[in-house]
């Protein structure tokens, strides 16, 4: 798929307000190779500065990965929602707080995944945003309504995922919309293909 032009999202869109910026950015998101926990992800921007770090928990029972920013500070732990019938993940704040839930839908073909939160970042709003892709293409847009929010594209087959089993994703994602956000969706959509493997 090829990288558009995302137009500007008003009011902002997401639950961490200071990561709405202003500007498209694309997310380069890297599997680590050989991570002892499992899913950590070294996560920059189109001019390799690092924007958040996602880092697998070993022998957690929720499958959980802590983000934090570039310095290592909290913002959410992502957990796998046990007893469910599709997929389901949840963001969750340090105060306990439920932030995002991110849950799997039946799609013949593809991938289909359904994100709700409030909006936070500016009106309160509830919001749901559809994700929905094509592995076989080797693509995923992000939906809000019509408008689309993020582009996400894997890298065509190479030696870490032939000998690893890791995942190169590029995120590119609009202007207002919360960078965070959208990086633990990509990671949940890349917890439900591994499933399906």
């Amino acid at each position: 798929m090829a990288t558009i032009n995302l137009p500007p999202v008003q009011p902002i869109l997401g639950v961490n307000p200071s990561y709405c910026v202003p500007h498209q950015t694309t997310l380069v998101m890297r599997e680590k190779v050989w991570s002892l926990s499992g899913d950590t992800f070294h996560i920059v921007d189109q001019n390799n500065h690092e924007v958040l770090q996602c880092r697998g928990q070993a022998l957690s029972l929720s499958d959980r990965k802590e983000f934090a920013d570039s310095s290592g500070r909290p913002l959410f732990s992502l957990r796998t929602r046990h007893f469910t019938i599709h997929k389901t993940f949840y963001g969750q704040a340090g105060d306990g707080r439920e932030l995002f839930e991110v849950k799997g839908k039946f799609s013949l073909g593809g991938s289909k995944m359904l994100a709700t939160f409030t909006n936070t970042a500016s009106s309160n709003a509830a919001v749901e945003l559809l994700i929905k892709g094509d592995w076989f293409d080797r693509s995923a847009e992000i939906k809000m309504g019509n408008v689309v929010v993020a582009q996400i594209a894997r890298k065509m087959l190479n030696m870490r995922e032939i000998f690893g089993g890791q995942q190169t994703y590029f995120v590119t994602v609009a202007p207002g919309v919360d960078l965070s956000l959208i990086a633990a969706v990509c990671v949940c959509l890349d917890e439900k293909e591994n499933e399906t493997k």
